[in-house]
């Protein structure tokens, strides 16, 4: 006669062998979701700027090939900033003058990943848009 083995506990066993890889990707999933937001908030975010250094500062001299030295700093307000990137908390836009480009440069310098498995190469992203001159 063949004694029946205990199986009390197996499907707990099996469930937490599942669960944590199973979680560890859902995390990921959506830490790497945040993070693809928040780019193109920023990459939308520098375009508004742009558009509004375009806008504000392009004056007939600078269309004479001259550099738009009066336009460094922020072009939007916070209001505008909230409309443009909804979903960022607290964005900085720059702009800075160089060369033949005027180059407007959003970042979100308080955003950290969730998950240590990145690192710190997701943290604090940023991109920027240029404008000839």
């Amino acid at each position: 006669m063949m004694r029946k083995l205990d199986q009390r506990g197996a499907a707990a066993w099996e469930f937490s062998l599942v669960a944590v890889p199973l979680f560890l990707l859902i995390f990921a999933i959506f830490d790497l979701g945040r993070y693809a937001i928040t780019m193109q908030s920023l990459r939308a975010l520098a375009n508004a700027g742009a558009r509004a250094m375009m806008i504000n500062c392009y004056t007939p001299a600078v269309t004479a090939n001259t550099s738009p030295a009066g336009c460094i700093g922020d072009p939007l307000t916070d209001a505008a900033k909230q409309a443009v990137a909804p979903f960022l908390l607290a964005p900085t836009l720059n702009t800075a003058s160089g060369g033949s480009a005027l180059t407007v440069t959003a970042s979100e310098p308080g955003f950290t990943m969730m998950m240590p498995i990145w690192g710190t190469t997701l943290n604090a992203p940023s991109t920027s848009t240029s404008i000839p001159f």
